[in-house]
């Protein structure tokens, strides 16, 4: 086989490939997959209600956990998409004027968000970015007190203090990126943010307010089908 003939078929096989790649990114198609995902509060308090020493508040840390995801492409550049979290943890922190103290409780979350998403380029780029918008339910579980919460709580109950978190829902912005591996493989990555309020009500009564506005990276393996 000579040079011009082998190049030929080299260019061939790109083109074939493009097009079967376009082919699996146009209106219609399906996809899924599962990823990782680093949840970052960026937690603003309000203050415990009394009774309770002024400025007494509290802040979030992060967590990560494995996430997955099915869509679905409704033109060749609008999809949606439903990501899952297969259950993040959150230690909560003293804050204000406790903090300091260390930690205080911790709340599970379970993020189940709506995603509309506006992929550029067209179908065939091996790489399109995307705009995220849409909405996200975060429903709180599994609260816990620490001995700490119980020791610092001026109206501490006979059992300990233990804490109820709201569940609630936020609007979501991000960008992302996806890139083609093969007809059906992708990888992909996305930061969104969410702007997401709680309460948590203690079994004393007391109760505070959370503004918690968390940042999210995803990075993902999926496959369109």
């Amino acid at each position: 086989m000579n040079k011009k003939n082998l190049l030929a078929q080299a260019a061939a096989a790109v083109l074939l490939l493009s097009a079967t790649a376009a082919q699996a990114q146009v209106a219609g198609t399906w996809f899924g997959g599962i990823g990782v995902t680093h949840i970052k509060p960026n937690t603003s308090s309000g203050s415990l209600s009394p009774p309770a020493s002024p400025n007494t508040q509290v802040d979030m840390d992060a967590d990560t956990q494995g996430t997955v995801f099915i869509g679905r492409m409704l033109t060749d550049n609008w999809s949606v998409e439903v990501p899952i979290g297969l259950g993040f943890e959150h230690d909560i922190q003293g804050a204000g004027s406790i903090s300091g103290v260390g930690k205080i409780g911790s709340v599970k979350v379970l993020p189940i968000s709506l995603f509309a998403q506006y992929r550029f380029l067209e179908p065939a780029a091996r790489f399109r970015p995307y705009a995220v918008g849409g909405i996200t339910y975060a429903k709180f579980y599994g609260e816990r007190g620490s001995a700490t919460l119980n020791a610092i709580n001026p109206a501490n109950p006979p059992g300990g203090t233990t804490m109820d978190t709201d569940s609630r829902f936020g609007w979501s912005l991000g960008l992302g990126m996806t890139a083609t591996i093969t007809e059906r493989w992708f990888v992909d990555v996305h930061y969104s943010h969410t702007w997401l309020k709680t309460t948590t009500t203690l079994n004393s009564g007391q109760h505070i307010d959370t503004k918690i506005d968390p940042d999210a990276v995803t990075l993902s393996v999926g496959y369109r089908f």
